[in-house]
């Protein structure tokens, strides 16, 4: 019996062992779990302090805002000269880029057949109102018929119109300047046969002349008639003073800008048509505004955001733009002055990440 005993307590060691070393494993398992469920839960526990950022203090700015919009030069009045007749020229009284003034005869045509039907009428006149003088005597003495002395009268009138007529054919063989300016190029030689699609020349009035420039339509309301705008030539560093004369009616619904036309005092002939000039508009002057540097807006397709450390945490805020200098724009909603904004290592962060910042001048 005492040997039987002893046998079977050697064959039951090895399962017992088996039994005990699995239990140690299954412990071992769960608490490797438990803490790698613990470590899968890391926003709870921070490994290290938060990373550091600088920033600066959303705050209010005295303003001058200043648009800037490329311009050209235009002339006060510019016309393509023709003649109003068909006729062959007979006088040239200009040189090519003189000034002249109204009035001036610039070309003659023929007109000698104009001048002897002139004459002829003029010979019909003196005996049409001879004829009437002598109707009107002899109506006063009963001598002849209201009817004749009424003819008469008609005679006379037909011939003054046919004389008015004529001047008036005249007058358009004469091709005058419309106005004070220079004058471009002629066209033409003398002897030339000219009709009313020739063009003889063109003069331009320079001593003043217009800027058209085109500005966005947040500064349309601004372009009032009489409001003072700078302008200088490309390159050049004398400034003109010009005053706006008018605006296109509506904004153009491709770009999005408005037309405007001002004018400049040009006593001296300066500035020339269809240069290029650089007109700066003042929008608004000593306004106050919050201004953050440039590099703080993160923009995208349809928004611009900017990052506010609140409470040791980041914060991303969808905000409008304003007026924007050469380092600062102006932030029209969803900041309020003292607003902690973050300026560096913008695309490293994520909304609620834990951030410290650090203040910059």
């Amino acid at each position: 019996m005492m040997i039987a005993a002893k046998t079977s307590n050697a064959k039951d060691f090895p399962l017992k062992y088996f039994i005990l070393l699995s239990l140690v494993s299954l412990l071992a398992f769960g608490c490797k779990s438990k803490s790698a469920d613990q470590s899968a839960e890391g926003g709870k526990r921070p490994s290290g302090p938060p990373p550091v950022f600088n920033a600066v203090l959303a705050s209010r700015f005295a303003v001058d805002r200043k648009v800037q919009a490329p311009g050209s030069i235009l002339p006060n009045e510019n016309t393509d000269l023709h003649p109003e007749a068909s006729g062959r020229v007979v006088a040239i009284n200009f040189k090519e880029g003189t000034y002249v003034k109204a009035g001036t005869l610039l070309v003659k045509l023929f007109d000698d057949d104009l001048q002897a039907q002139l004459k002829k009428l003029t010979v019909q006149l003196q005996v049409a109102e001879a004829t009437e003088r002598r109707q009107k005597e002899l109506l006063a003495l009963n001598g002849t018929s209201q009817q004749d002395y009424d003819l008469a009268v008609l005679s006379v009138s037909n011939i003054k119109a046919d004389m008015e007529l004529i001047k008036v054919n005249i007058d358009k063989t004469e091709m005058r300047a419309p106005y004070d300016g220079r004058l471009g190029l002629r066209t033409i030689s003398l002897g030339a046969y000219v009709t009313p699609q020739t063009i003889i020349t063109n003069i331009a009035q320079l001593n003043q002349v217009k800027v058209e420039f085109s500005v966005p339509e947040l500064y349309a309301t601004e372009m009032q008639t009489g409001k003072k705008v700078m302008l200088r030539t490309s390159g050049g560093s004398k400034y003109y003073s010009a005053t706006v004369m008018a605006s296109q009616n509506t904004i153009n619904e491709e770009t999005r800008n408005l037309v405007v036309k001002a004018l400049i005092n040009n006593p001296d002939a300066t500035l020339t048509p269809g240069s290029f000039v650089e007109v700066d508009i003042e929008v608004g002057k000593n306004q106050s505004a919050i201004m953050i540097p440039t590099q703080a807006v993160i923009p995208s397709t349809r928004f611009k955001n900017v990052i506010v450390a609140q409470g040791g945490k980041a914060t991303f805020r969808i905000v409008n733009t304003g007026y924007r200098d050469s380092a600062r724009i102006e932030i029209t909603s969803r900041l309020k002055e003292g607003d902690t904004i973050i300026t560096t290592g913008l695309l490293t962060i994520k909304e609620g990440m834990p951030i410290k910042a650090k203040l910059s001048n």
